[in-house]
């Protein structure tokens, strides 16, 4: 196998960073995976560039025109500008490669705009594309492990590159690692939730944790599992045996179901200085709050005192809710949410709104069969800009006025001023405060009020989210526009579109006995093409979280 010029670009964001906020947090959303990568491809004998796109760097110059091989990870939010870079190399000769939670979801729209598209991705895979290195136009082949590898790399083993990444931020420098893959619970709208949960080595995070307090002071790492926590005892014991108490600062995701007084007590002490266990909704999902017998008012009450028994010994805890479940019918669910605020002024309140991507989840599959799920360009599909779901209880002005509301109450300087007060340590409340003065306060109780005023006014805008057209308003194309920059005029026109029920499709394919063919270790699918030669179709390939 010949020596190939490799670049990886792991995309954090899809537009240039504007203002303070982004340039100061976006180097911190790197992915593990990417780094994986580029140490396998360096153990396979080629050079390798990883960069890490934070919106500051120019990505027509950040690798060189000879690269022969170029690995893009993104979320579908960064589909449209993947799509462009992977054009724009190609023009040039280099063969491109898609991983990463858009890969998972969207691989029959993906396979129109890259050579290979990767699902789960272990060293195999790797080994498979860069022997192959060649050109899979008009459509590119679909590859995929057939579960999580059970070793990655560690951070002795990426430091190199890991390192890098940590010198575009500017003040916060965290480290991301992982002890598990894949989640125990089955919510029914997660990427996760049919991913088989398991443990990383034990010794290898030792070994890492250990590692860390010889390159940086006092270390932050992140836990990018998908569920932190979920056999709490070993975890917590291994990282007790590798580092003394308050040497290293830890971020995690987590259950509040695994969260009781004993454990954190433990947590603390061991310096766990911010948790993010999802509440999702006050009448389903209770299995991950221990709330499975109640719901309403006396979910919130519940919910809310052991939120603050968590700030009692975690400074800082952002709870995720899910905004426009079937199971949220009227003003309630909202009106429950301020109530929990109420009751829980140190709590960050993360709002996600419905959305299916694609594959995703087996929940998915009902939606579109349902005719239920809009043709919303990737783009939006960051869980804020859109909901691609026709709500099930509510008409579109009514769920927005809803939405307003709620963000506005949430984010209102009565509120920011209670978690600040609430806030015990510096950085949660610097965190809080700037949270809530930009990306998700005003800023996006302004957009949705836009969005909630062209419900009314353009009728455009109006059939497109009732699903009459699936013609893209032009509001939502000139935001497209300005958010590529430069990269836009190398965005394929048809790029923007893609099928919403390609999933549905797909499975019905298989059922008639249309089966994937078999190439070396990977399964491969050449989905169906239209007469244009763009697949017929429509969030690492994927490990771990990105």
């Amino acid at each position: 196998m010949r020596r190939l010029r490799v670049g990886i670009l792991d995309l954090l964001t899809n537009r240039p960073a504007r203002g303070l906020y982004p340039r100061f947090w976006n180097a911190n959303l790197v992915s593990i995976v990417p780094q994986v990568v580029a140490v396998w491809c360096e153990e396979e004998g080629h050079d390798v560039r990883l960069i890490a796109y934070t919106g500051l760097e120019d990505l027509r110059t950040v690798f060189a025109a000879d690269t022969d091989l170029l690995f893009v990870c993104a979320f579908s939010h960064s589909a449209q500008l993947a799509y462009a870079v992977s054009n724009f190399y190609r023009r040039g000769g280099t063969m491109t490669a898609l991983g990463g939670p858009h890969a998972r979801c969207y691989p029959e729209d993906a396979g129109g705009y890259f050579d290979y598209v990767l699902g789960f991705t272990d060293r195999g895979v790797i080994q498979d594309v860069l022997r192959d290195c060649s050109p899979h136009r008009p459509v590119g082949v679909q590859m995929s492990a057939t579960q999580q590898p059970p070793h990655l790399p560690g951070v002795r083993a990426r430091w190199k590159f890991a390192k890098a990444a940590l010198a575009q931020s500017p003040v916060l420098k965290i480290v991301p690692m992982l002890s598990s893959l894949g989640c125990p619970y089955r919510c029914s709208f997660c990427i996760d939730a049919t991913v088989d949960y398991q443990t990383m080595s034990g010794d290898e995070i030792r070994d890492d944790l250990r590692f860390l307090l010889t390159q940086m002071r006092r270390p932050r790492v992140a836990w990018h599992d998908p569920n932190f926590g979920v056999r709490f005892d070993e975890i917590l014991g291994t990282i007790e045996e590798a580092v003394p108490p308050g040497r290293v600062d830890f971020i995690a995701e987590s259950s509040l179901s695994l969260l009781s007084e004993s454990r954190l007590r433990r947590l603390e002490k061991n310096s766990f200085k911010a948790l993010l266990p999802g509440v999702e909704s006050w009448y389903a999902f209770g299995n991950k709050s221990k709330t499975t017998a109640v719901a309403g008012m006396e979910k919130v009450r519940q919910i809310s005192e052991h939120v603050n028994l968590v700030l009692r010994h975690v400074p800082y805890v952002q709870t995720n809710f899910v905004l426009g479940l079937d199971t949220d019918e009227g003003a309630e669910p909202f009106e429950l949410t301020k109530r929990f605020l109420d009751l829980t002024p140190g709590a960050f309140p993360g709002y996600s709104l419905l959305t299916a991507f694609g594959r995703s989840a087996p929940l998915n599959l009902e939606l579109q069969a349902a005719g239920r799920v809009l043709p919303f360009p990737h783009h939006f599909l960051n869980n804020r800009l859109a909901m691609n779901v026709l709500p099930k209880h509510y008409e579109w002005p009514a769920f927005y006025d809803h939405v307003i509301d709620l963000t506005r109450y949430s984010f209102s300087w009565r509120s920011i001023g209670r978690r600040l007060v609430a806030n015990r340590e510096a950085i949660p409340r610097l965190m809080n405060v700037a949270r809530a003065l930009t990306v998700e306060g005003a800023k996006r109780a302004r957009y949705y009020s836009t969005v909630r005023g062209l419900l009314d006014t353009d009728k455009s805008v109006q059939r497109y989210f009732s699903g009459e057209s699936a013609t893209l308003p032009a509001i939502y194309e000139g935001m497209i526009r300005q958010d590529l920059g430069p990269m836009w005029e190398y965005l394929p026109k048809q790029a923007i579109n893609h099928d919403p029920n390609i999933y549905l499709k797909m499975e019905q394919r298989r059922e008639l006995g249309i089966a994937p063919t078999r190439i070396g270790r990977a399964d491969v699918i050449a989905p169906e093409r239209g007469s244009s030669g763009k697949p017929g179709g429509s969030p690492l390939g994927s490990t771990a979280p990105a």
